[in-house]
């Protein structure tokens, strides 16, 4: 039977230092708990971060409740402060047996001892169906596997036809220049109805991100977040064609205004009623325009442009963490029967048909058919779309000292200033929260000297 709780692990939780703050919760798990072992049932506790996807997995427990009768799960989908919501779990000794974990918390929850390593309990078929999309510090640590990806974020530029043509461009960019000039006429054409060019959502931590990865991945021979795999060393020189691009567009008057204090929702939003020609996010657009944002606009999606036209590396796909299973539970066997079965072709199939995202792993993308919603198929996998190796985290923990990265970028875009300082500064404060990063043994990541990005074209797609 499923019982799915809504838990705001909000400010007084915290305050509290332990879950017993939340008695209520608290009380119906204690309750419910007592309730599958009176019926003789082994009780699970799921903990989930994805809205997006939690009826579907609610249908997946209904469906893993049915055949498997003896199991009971309860699905909790925390709505914020979730990663201090698990350290209050565990050290409260009340840790869910099964829980989605983010990326960056893998090496860390690790190193706190929260994750059983799944190597033991995976069959030689069920790791050679992920072996090629593993990453170090995403889902290994020290040679372990603790948690397998599911989907990826397939990045491209989307835009408006109708506003194009209106402005007589037939084609998306193909480069920085074209995407450039393309914004100008845009904005030129569209004065009357008040559209726009170009428009990002500078206002998120990773506004600047969203537009520099793709261009920079595909464009170079390089790494990414900043990172260079050839030198293990952070360079932030290669955004520096991206940033430039970025403050011409801001300069032309080519930018939506207010650009730099806008959220990824109302830009979506201005997109649907037909205000901005082009921007970049990824592969949940599509159902974004279907269910969140009906619009009327004729829209298309396509590959990132590149610096000068040449697609020397791989567009990123931000792809790695799925789910982990307690190193506390008390039925480590069961919860791993079920996250199994979770990642089984037949259920991960499922989920990409049903729209909740474009799969990475191998055998599922070959069978999976294209979900049925309009323009998805600009996000499914091509040959210049790549996994990229894991980059580290360096600033939790008050290691980095001054601005993040995506600070001293909007600053450029929006008020300019002297970019190659700002990045000299920028290297120089990242390096050196890396040291203490691995000084302090939160990362094993080093140089990679033959490195090269443009061997990971094709690796998720035989096109």
């Amino acid at each position: 039977m499923i019982r799915k709780q809504w838990l705001l692990a909000g400010t007084s939780l915290l305050l509290a230092g332990s879950l017993a703050a939340c008695s209520s919760a608290e009380d119906n798990t204690e309750a419910n708990g007592e309730a599958a072992a009176a019926a003789g049932q082994t009780k699970l506790v799921y903990w989930s971060i994805d809205r997006h996807d939690s009826d579907f997995i609610e249908q997946k427990i209904s469906e893993y409740e049915g055949l498997h009768p003896e199991i009971d799960i309860e699905l909790k989908v925390m709505a914020e402060n979730y990663a201090q919501s698990v350290d209050i779990a565990f050290s409260s000794k009340q840790a869910p047996d099964i829980l989605r974990v983010d990326t960056g918390n893998v090496p860390t929850w690790v190193k706190k001892g929260y994750l059983e390593s799944f190597d033991s309990y995976m069959s030689e078929e069920m790791k050679s169906r992920f072996e090629n999309v593993l990453i170090n510090e995403k889902n290994t640590v020290d040679g372990q596997i603790y948690t397998l990806p599911n989907i990826g974020q397939f990045w491209r530029l989307i835009y408006n036809v109708d506003l194009f043509e209106q402005a007589g461009i037939t084609e998306p960019p193909t480069t920085l220049a074209e995407m450039v000039e393309d914004a100008k006429k845009i904005t030129e054409a569209g004065k009357s109805s008040g559209a726009y060019g170009f428009a990002g959502n500078f206002k998120s931590s990773s506004g600047f991100e969203r537009i520099a990865y793709p261009i920079t991945t595909l464009s170079k021979n390089a790494g990414t977040e900043g990172f260079d795999f050839q030198t293990g060393q952070f360079d932030f020189g290669m955004y520096k064609e991206v940033a430039e691009a970025l403050r011409q567009i801001e300069q032309d008057g080519s930018m939506l205004p207010g650009s730099e204090s806008l959220d990824i929702d109302p830009l979506r939003a201005q997109f649907a009623q037909g205000k901005i020609g082009m921007y970049f996010n990824h592969s949940v657009e599509p159902s974004v325009y279907k269910t969140q944002f009906p619009t009327e606009v004729n829209w298309a999606a396509a590959l990132p442009p590149t610096i000068d036209g040449t697609q020397n590396g791989a567009s990123q796909v931000i792809a790695g963490s799925y789910l982990a299973m307690s190193k506390d539970s008390g039925h480590k066997e069961e919860a791993w029967k079920f996250i199994e079965w979770l990642y089984s072709d037949e259920v991960q199939v499922a989920y990409q048909e049903g729209g909740y995202g474009v799969s990475v792993i191998p055998s599922v993308a070959a069978a999976a058919k294209a979900p049925d919603i309009p323009g998805i198929e600009y996000f499914l996998p091509t040959a210049y779309d790549g996994i990229y190796p894991a980059t580290p985290i360096v600033i939790t923990e008050g290691r980095l000292e001054g601005m993040k990265k995506v600070d001293v970028f909007n600053r450029y875009i929006f008020g300019g200033g002297d970019l190659d300082k700002e990045l000299e500064d920028l290297n120089a404060r990242y390096n050196a929260a890396l040291e203490k990063a691995k000084a302090a043994g939160d990362t094993t990541i080093e140089a990679q000297p033959d490195f090269d990005a443009g061997s990971l074209q094709k690796s998720l797609s035989d096109k």
